[in-house]
């Protein structure tokens, strides 16, 4: 939202009526498009470091 409303300087209306294709594609000059997915290895380890909590307990 930072990046939408205040970086592309977007009306509300115009950044939720954005797809996600198009705030990157707007963003990749910036540099601030996000590099691919973790592999399952580094997920499963980034999980097991910070595991989600149970509300409730």
């Amino acid at each position: 939202m930072q990046a939408g409303l205040g970086l592309l300087r977007l009306s509300p209306r115009a950044f939720w009526a954005a797809t996600p294709r198009e705030l990157a594609a707007a963003l990749a000059p910036f540099g601030t498009v996000a590099g691919e997915a973790p592999a399952r290895a580094a997920l499963i380890a980034l999980m097991r470091r910070f595991p989600d909590r149970d509300s409730s307990n």
